[in-house]
């Protein structure tokens, strides 16, 4: 148990030790914590979280633990227990997949309670992953007849003819996360015939001019590179029986200078309508390698300083 809890080469305890400002120290064969006693206190809580994790049975990670280091400075680690509690879904491999933080949790919950969900924040939050996984689940459990994912191609333009292949392999470099995603929950023979069957739809946004969606479960990816008539008309395509999840990065904006983020406008404008949600991400929720918490939080930074010249 030990041996889990301060992770290979030590590196679970070491993050602890910097979050708090303490050391260990041995002391007669035990393993002690050393520093102010309120900093100690709150070690000792996320090492006891940890240990509770791991009798749990549940996967522990350097992101993880910098999480729990991040709920216990702000007397939060008590909500841990709330996204640990129910499944989001199962991989092919019988492999459980859990939200990892309170905004995932919030974003889950929000898509199963709502026909459109905005999820909107930073990269390694889970949003393109948490949403596959749940379109899975609805498709799996007969709620849906088929999952449709769309993004813009602003790299090409959304002009697509001058690449070579067809369309499924003219968009292919721009949805690969979707890919990714659908393999891991489906398996590769399993995800290759729903592709085959139509039951998975794949196609840029551009294609979604004309249509009604019914009885699908529908993610638009990378949503921040939509204009305002883009993203008005993917979600006038809304059908009966239909769930729409919507993401994006305001960070990471490539449209040509002067246009306007349609995602921005739209959560400006559909704040207060019901049956819509919106969960914002913030650097908390990355779950990748700790430092691109860092990344992500010192461009954020950046932009609120740039933002207020």
């Amino acid at each position: 148990m030990l041996i889990k809890i301060f992770g290979a080469y030590d590196e679970n305890i070491k993050i602890i030790c910097q979050a708090f400002d303490v050391k260990t120290v041995i002391a007669e064969g035990q393993t002690l914590l050393q520093g102010e006693q309120k900093q100690v206190d709150l070690a000792q809580a996320v090492i006891d979280k940890l240990a509770d994790l791991i009798y749990k049975g549940e996967e522990l990670d350097v992101g993880r633990v910098n999480y729990l280091c991040d709920c216990a400075k702000e007397d939060k680690l008590d909500e841990v227990d709330k996204f640990l509690a129910d499944n989001v879904a199962i991989t092919h491999r019988g492999k459980p997949i859990k939200s990892k933080t309170v905004g995932q949790k919030k974003y889950v919950d929000g898509i199963n309670k709502n026909t459109i969900t905005f999820g909107i924040g930073p990269a390694g939050t889970g949003k393109t992953y948490l949403a596959v996984a749940l379109a899975v689940n609805h498709l799996k459990a007969k709620k849906v007849d088929k999952i449709i994912l769309t993004r813009p191609a602003v790299e090409a333009g959304e002009k697509l003819g001058f690449l070579p292949g067809d369309l499924q392999e003219k968009v292919n470099p721009y949805l690969r996360p979707l890919y990714d995603a659908l393999q891991e929950m489906l398996g590769m023979e399993t995800y290759s015939k729903m592709m085959e069957k139509g039951v998975i739809e794949i196609a840029p946004l551009a294609y979604m001019r004309g249509r009604t969606l019914n009885n699908a479960f529908v993610i638009l990816d990378e949503a921040q590179n939509t204009t305002s008539e883009q993203i008005k008309m993917f979600l006038t395509r809304l059908g009966e029986n239909s769930k729409m999840v919507i993401n994006g990065d305001l960070t990471q904006i490539d449209l040509p200078q002067g246009k306007a983020s349609g995602l921005r406008h739209a959560t400006k404008i559909l704040k207060d309508v019901p049956d819509i949600c919106i969960t914002r991400f913030t650097e908390r929720d990355v779950v990748r390698h700790p430092l691109v918490q860092l990344i992500v939080k010192a461009y954020q930074t950046a932009e609120e300083k740039n933002n207020d010249k």
